[in-house]
This record gives structure tokens, C-alpha cells and sequence, in this order.
């Protein structure tokens, strides 16, 4: 066998795994469309700035003027409101694009915040197992008995609004999905040579959980995090639609959809409409690849 062969083969071996896992995941159009979409949408939330035609909450560029003017409309700052605009003269596509923003941010930052705090008191009950078990699961038990909605609600009315509240509401009422996902996978893996021979060694107790025990326990972790994104951008759109989210200069796409809501009837349909379209594509682009996310890790799953 030439030396030129050698590396190639060896190089092949190396990357394996991770072709293995792309092409799997390519294997849904529909998936891999979803994945194209949502990184389409963070990189418009991510350039917002730069590639509207306006700030739609800067007071020095509205004109009240322009307020609830229809799609296609050229406004008096003479460019086109291709998506209409609202009640204050915003532009209702910059609008839709600052409020991907905050919605990403918010669903994004509480799903890794509850992920972490979730994720280590899962690990820690199912290694300690026990008493410290017993207690944990039991919080785990009480917080997942209340209903999502009406928790997150409880917690913003003693809160108050803002973006940082909001998030410290979702993460109150998601971290006990991460817990129970990953006592689950850590019941199973604890029991494993490898567990056996790190407690034989007397490894500290965090080197176990972190370094040994929580890589393998990511798969799941990942497929949850993944749905659990979603599932936060659309509890803070209903919680900002409702009025006790993100205030009104930070709006998030639950907030552009309530302020459209009393237009509806009047046949100003674009102010709650286009928001609520970019909200759909979203979750849907994110719970598409969640959902290809699930079947690669874990084939048994696959239909």
C-alpha cells in the first residue's frame, strides 16, 4: 500500500462519524429546508441594523403620517412599505426583523440557561440516587404539574415586564423537562464500566458528572434543547401578547401581533398577520430540525 493511500484512509476513518451524522440528517429535504430557513432568519435578526430600511422604534425616523398604510405602499421617507406599516408609521418588515431579535434571543437564552440548571441537578440525582433523588425528582414532579402557561404568567405578575424577567420565567418553567430528560439517560449510563472505574479511582464528583457522565448523556439533551427553543419563543410571544411580556420598546413578534389585534375587523390585517407568519416559520423551522435531530440520535425513534 502506497503512502499516499495510508493518510487518505485514516482520514476517512477520522471523519466518519460526522459524515455519517450530516448525511443521515440530509436524508430529509424537509428537514434540511428547516435548517436552511431558521439560519436565514438569525442572520437577518443578527444584521437587523444593517439591512432594514428603518429603526422602526428610533422616534426620529416615523412619521405618524404613515401609520396603517397598506402593503406595497410608498411612505413620505420615499421608500416602499412592502409589508404595510402600523398604527405609529413602523415599518411593519424592519418591525418583523428587530422583533426576530428579541424573540430568538429570549427563546434561545432561557433554553440554555434551564438547559444548564436542568441538565446538573438531573445528573446530580441520578448519581447521588437516594434522599438527594427523592427531593430533586419531587420538585421536578411539582413544577411539571402546573401548567406551563399559567406558571410562566404567576412569575412575570410578580416580575413585572422585561426581556430579563421573561427569561427568568422560562427558565423557571423548563428546567424540570432538561432534569427528567437527563435522570432518565444518567440512570441508565451510571451503571456502566466506566462510571465504575472513575468511582474506583476516587475521581472528584463533578469530573465524574461533567467530564464522564453528561457527554453521554447529550444526545437527548440536544433533541430537547432543540424543541425546547421553540416551545420558548412561542410562550413569550403568548406572554407578550397577553401584555405581561417584553415591553413595547422591546418588542418581540408576540407583541407586533397584539398590536394589530383591534385592526383586524377594520381590514388591517398585515399589522398582526405578517408577524404572525414569521412566528410560524419559525417555530416550524426549529421544531423540523428538532424533530431529524431526534431520529438521527436515537434511529429506535425513526418511523
Amino acid at each position: 500500500m502506497s503512502d499516499a493511500v495510508l493518510p487518505a484512509k485514516i482520514a476517512d476513518k477520522v471523519e466518519t462519524p460526522f459524515r455519517r451524522f450530516v448525511s443521515e440528517f440530509a436524508e430529509s429535504k424537509v428537514a434540511l429546508g428547516g435548517l436552511v430557513v431558521f439560519i436565514i432568519i438569525a442572520l437577518l435578526a443578527i444584521f437587523a441594523p444593517w439591512i432594514t430600511p428603518q429603526n422602526p422604534y428610533d422616534l426620529a425616523e416615523l412619521d405618524i403620517m404613515d401609520g396603517r398604510m397598506e402593503p406595497g405602499t410608498v411612505g413620505g421617507a420615499g421608500f416602499t412599505f412592502l409589508l404595510g406599516t402600523d398604527d405609529q408609521g413602523r415599518d411593519m418588515l424592519s418591525g418583523i426583523i428587530y422583533g426576530l431579535r428579541i424573540s430568538l434571543t429570549v427563546g434561545a437564552g432561557s433554553a440554555l440557561i434551564a438547559c444548564l440548571i436542568g441538565a446538573s441537578l438531573g445528573l446530580l440525582a441520578a448519581y447521588a440516587g437516594g434522599r438527594t433523588d427523592s427531593v430533586i425528582m419531587r420538585l421536578v414532579d411539582l413544577q411539571l404539574s402546573f401548567p406551563t402557561i399559567l406558571a410562566a404568567l404567576m412569575i412575570l405578575a410578580f416580575l413585572g415586564k422585561g426581556v430579563m424577567n421573561v427569561v427568568i420565567a422560562l427558565v423557571l418553567v423548563e428546567w424540570a423537562y432538561y432534569a427528567r430528560t437527563v435522570r432518565g439517560t444518567a440512570l441508565v449510563e451510571r451503571r456502566r464500566e466506566y462510571i465504575e472505574a472513575a468511582q474506583c479511582l476516587a475521581l472528584p464528583t463533578h469530573r465524574v458528572l461533567f467530564r464522564h457522565l453528561l457527554p453521554n448523556c447529550l444526545p437527548p439533551l440536544i433533541v430537547v434543547g432543540t424543541m425546547q427553543v421553540a416551545r420558548a419563543i412561542a410562550l413569550e410571544a403568548t406572554l407578550s401578547f397577553l401584555g405581561l411580556g417584553v415591553p413595547i420598546t422591546e418588542p418581540s413578534l408576540g407583541l407586533l401581533i397584539a398590536n394589530g389585534y383591534e385592526y383586524m375587523l377594520s381590514g388591517k390585517y398585515w399589522i398582526s398577520f405578517y408577524p404572525g407568519i414569521a412566528l410560524l416559520i419559525t417555530i416550524v423551522s426549529i421544531n423540523l430540525v428538532g424533530d431529524q435531530l431526534r431520529d438521527v440520535l436515537n434511529p429506535r425513534l425513526k418511523k
